[in-house]
């Protein structure tokens, strides 16, 4: 917009040339660099102005969430936007003069902005009063939590049925149309809560409620009901962020009083999801420049009101740490085990601690597979150990195990542990101290103490040590462990290469037949390891006896300081000693409860890692040792729980036969009448592999549906290729499209985007096809690329071939299991209608049965597809016009301020 507010359309190279001589207006910087191909644009970013004035606030970044919260009539056409904007700005900084809730804290920050070069520091620093009084900063203004009584154990009760019904209809509302099929799974549920008869024989319930049974309300009754009547917590657990975030406001339901809500429930995460406030504070005194200088002032100004302190899916926004390209975000939490528990100022108003202590005394804790694995195989918290458990999205629970109890001895995994125990060498800057530095009076009032401190020190010296990667690619290895890697790293290409599967990207190759090299590399470095993990046990142990002696130095903060310090050094000694196993294989005998395998982890020809892995043929073992034999219950469901297979494979997917009695089972089909509303297209001339035909195939299809369109990808590399090729094609035509792994905006904030606007479309991979939900007209076309098969890899084969089912019936039972899930972002609600198209001509009429039963399914070639598309879905569309409240443009506007 030019001066005196016309308005005129400018060239891609014209707007570069404005963005780099004059300050701009703009929303997402990062994005709208993106789209004109200038990475350093700058200038005064909407979404930095209302991080300020609106810390822990939603806001969907496009001008239609903008005009939401402004308060303003949401701009019908493009030219409309920046004249939108700038009143955006004004009625955003008029709020200062008013009843502001987040003014405390604000005049302060804004000194500091300004120190830091903010742009905006010029604007909102004259509006500010300067307060009366000292305002109260972060680290005074954060409250402490506080030390309780152990929480008794909990009470044996059973649930009635009535109770738990009765529970169910104050949730769903008294006058509430009763649902058979959510009753019957409530009724089914809380069959998982009642009391244990025998030892490492829990009460297990699998149940697969279709969608719109409401399974959620239908657990979180019996969950309730029995954390009031027993005394206990029930954990409920889920694989991905967007229904743990789902679940938190599912139980405004159940505790509508805010505060109570807040005691009764609580959310947990890992520690590398939260602010670490000594990593903030650090930051805040020059620990960060520049631009990320200014991200550590806004960061700090959320944490002044955020509920609990998480960053990652919590209140602080998804697109704040990505406006500044992520320079510093990753600082900011714990991401490396570095905490040094009560020996930290912080400590008694650390996120991490409050959430460990607020989750020991509520009702439900709502969490996430990984963390509950975690939690029961080296948790500190032992005591407040839950008995019941809900694994909801239940079908991840093998995915999630197999990660958790995965070993992987590579380059990136040690020289972590180097640095850990080691601190910063040379010239590296932060506040990381090492083992020697943490435990500093520990290592001088005990002498055992200190020389296995000094010992393991010593021992670490042979980990791989900054510039390894370099040194093991130019053969030129330093210590025993790089030699390892080298001697991998030369049978992984040795052999992939043979293999032809040598691409640019990963490479890898099954630990069998190991070569003379690998086989003497082997042993010294596990002499190494062993020379680690001797000292790291001896200390854990002269730690346990400083605690029992209880040395007149020792104050509760130093009590908790070394608890800490056990718990660290005693998963990391089995970190090593899981190595010292994985090298026994070398050249020796081959377990058949593992897969082992080598490889050279790439990213389009870079590598990043190499190293040695090894997973369990069947990781549902360890997690029934660790996680389901130590609870008294546990319900296990999904909406696909038996998707690709039948009961037998879903209980073999959680390890239910590898407890002493057989599980209960429950299923609820669900109520919609997909026959009705759905439709499966498979169009049969768009070649594989020919990526313009697919990108054209993909245009015409988003084109023909007026967008609302989920494109699925089984390739990253496909995905930005065709979107290369689509993007400006259906900017053209008002048709946004965004995309993971191209546009700069974290995956949450990709969904809410498209969530909001019915015109726009998205692009992207696995973590879309599962776990994301977008009812209503938004979504109305799913179209994935091509037949989703498991990937041919080491573990997979040696899945693939010990499968009872057999080879070709296992990947059947995957790609039937992934159709399902992709198909399930198509109706979320009754109404819901739309399309499902796979561009494959090779899907096999075996699988067709993944979709729910009735649905129609065309074999078409792609220009009919597009007619179907139109036909179907455009009389949608013209009718979801005249309700919609939100143009069809995208948050990629710019313009010249007056």
């Amino acid at each position: 917009m030019a001066q005196g507010g016309e308005v005129r359309a400018l060239s891609r190279g014209e707007a570069i040339r404005l963005a780099a001589d004059t300050p701009v207006l703009l929303l997402n910087a990062p994005l709208v660099g993106q789209r004109l191909g200038y990475a350093d644009l700058s200038g005064l970013d909407l979404l930095e102005l209302f991080a300020f004035l609106h810390p822990a606030r939603f806001m969907v970044p496009t001008a239609k969430g903008v005009a939401q919260v402004a308060g303003l009539p949401v701009p019908e056409r493009d030219e409309e936007v920046a004249p939108f904007l700038l009143a955006a700005v004004e009625r955003l900084l008029a709020g200062i003069a008013g009843e502001w809730a987040e003014r405390e804290g604000a005049w302060t920050a804004a000194q500091s902005l300004a120190r830091a070069r903010w742009a905006w520091a010029p604007v909102v620093g004259p509006r500010l009063a300067r307060p009366a009084q000292n305002e109260r900063w972060l680290f005074s203004r954060l409250p402490e939590w506080e030390e309780v009584a152990p929480r008794p154990a909990p009470r044996t009760v059973t649930l009635a049925e009535d109770a738990v019904l009765d529970r169910l209809d104050a949730l769903t509302g008294r006058g509430a149309e009763a649902r058979g099929g959510q009753r019957a799974y409530a009724a089914a549920a809380a069959a998982a809560f009642g009391p244990r008869v025998a030892r490492d024989a829990p009460q297990l319930v699998l149940a697969e409620a279709g969608t719109g049974i409401g399974k959620t309300l239908g657990y979180l009754a019996p969950a309730s009901l029995w954390a009031e009547q027993a005394g206990g917590a029930v954990w409920i657990s889920t694989y991905t962020k967007a229904l743990q975030r789902q679940l938190g406001h599912e139980t405004v339901r159940l505790h509508p009083d805010r505060a109570t809500r807040k005691a009764r429930v609580v959310t947990r995460k890992g520690r590398e999801n939260y602010l670490c406030l000594l990593n903030l504070e650090d930051a805040l005194q020059g620990g960060f420049a520049g631009r990320a200088a200014i991200l550590a002032q806004l960061v700090a100004r959320w944490a002044a009101y955020t509920d609990d302190g998480d960053m990652v899916g919590g209140d602080l926004p998804g697109w704040l740490t990505t406006l500044f390209r992520r320079n510093g975000s990753a600082a900011l939490t714990d991401r490396r085990g570095e905490c040094v528990y009560a020996g930290c100022p912080h400590y008694r108003k650390c996120f991490i601690e409050r959430a460990a202590r607020a989750s020991a005394e509520a009702d439900l804790v709502i969490a996430n597979h990984a963390l509950v694995m975690v939690n029961a195989a080296r948790g500190r918290e032992l005591s407040t150990r839950p008995t019941r458990y809900v694994f909801d999205e239940g079908h991840h629970v093998f995915d999630a195990a197999d990660a958790m109890f995965a070993t992987a001895l590579t380059g990136a995994e040690t020289i972590e542990l180097r640095r850990w125990i080691v601190g910063p060498e040379g010239t590296a800057r932060g506040r990381r101290r090492g083992l020697q530095a943490r435990l500093s009076d520990v290592g001088s009032y005990d002498e055992q103490g200190g020389r296995a401190i000094a010992d393991i020190v010593a021992a670490a010296g042979a980990l791989a040590s900054d510039g390894w990667l370099a040194r093991v690619a130019e053969g030129a290895p330093f210590g025993a462990i790089e030699t390892l890697l080298g001697a991998v790293r030369g049978l992984s290409y040795a052999r992939a290469e043979a293999a032809g599967t040598d691409a640019g990207y990963g490479l890898e190759t099954e630990l069998a037949e190991p070569s003379p090299a690998l086989i003497e590399a082997a042993a010294p470095a596990a002499q190494a390891l062993d020379a680690l993990v001797r000292p790291m046990v001896a200390l854990g142990k002269r730690l346990e006896a400083v605690l029992a002696e209880a040395p007149d130095w020792m104050d509760g903060p130093a009590r908790a300081r070394i608890e800490g310090a056990i718990a660290s050094l005693g998963w990391r000694a089995e970190t090593v000693a899981a190595w010292l196993a994985l090298l026994a294989r070398i050249g020796g005998p081959a377990d058949p409860r593992f897969v082992d395998w080598l490889a050279v982890d790439r990213v389009e020809g870079r590598e990043f890692d190499v190293g040695i892995h090894r997973r369990w043929l069947d990781p549902t073992i360890p997690f029934v040792e660790t996680v389901l034999k130590p609870a008294h219950g546990a319900l296990v469901t999904s909406a696909t729980l038996t998707a690709g297979g039948g009961w037998e494979t879903a209980e073999a997917r959680i390890g239910a036969p590898h407890l002493p009695r057989p599980p209960a089972r429950f299923e609820a089909t669900s109520p919609f009448d997909y026959a009705a509303r759905a439709e499966v297209v498979i169009v049969t001339d768009v070649k594989r592999g020919d990526v313009s035909a697919l990108a054209n195939a993909y245009a015409r299809l988003v084109e023909a549906s007026d967008g609302g369109a989920l494109g699925l990808f089984t390739a990253i590399r496909r995905l930005r290729a065709v979107h290369a090729r689509v993007a400006d094609r259906l900017a053209r035509a008002g048709l946004p499209l965004h995309a993971q792994h191209v546009d700069p905006v974290d995956t949450g904030t990709l969904v809410d985007i498209f969530r909001d606007d019915s015109h726009a479309s998205l692009f992207g991979t696995d973590a879309l096809r599962d776990g994301m939900d977008v009812p209503g007209h938004s979504l109305r076309l799913v179209v994935m690329e091509g037949v989703p098969w498991p990937k041919p890899t080491v573990l997979h084969a040696a899945r693939r071939l010990a499968a009872p089912e057999g080879g070709t019936a296992y990947d059947d039972r995957i790609v039937r299991a992934r159709l399902a899930q992709a198909f399930g972002r198509l109706i979320r609600r009754a109404d819901d209608s739309g399309m499902f198209v796979l561009l494959s001509a090779a899907m096999p009429s075996r699988l067709l049965d993944a979709f729910p039963p009735g649905v129609p399914i065309a074999r078409v070639p792609l220009d009919e597809a597009v007619a179907r598309v139109r036909q179907r879905l455009s009389a949608q569309s013209l009718s979801a016009q005249s309700l919609s409240s939100g143009p069809a443009i995208g948050h990629e506007a710019a313009l010249a301020p007056d």
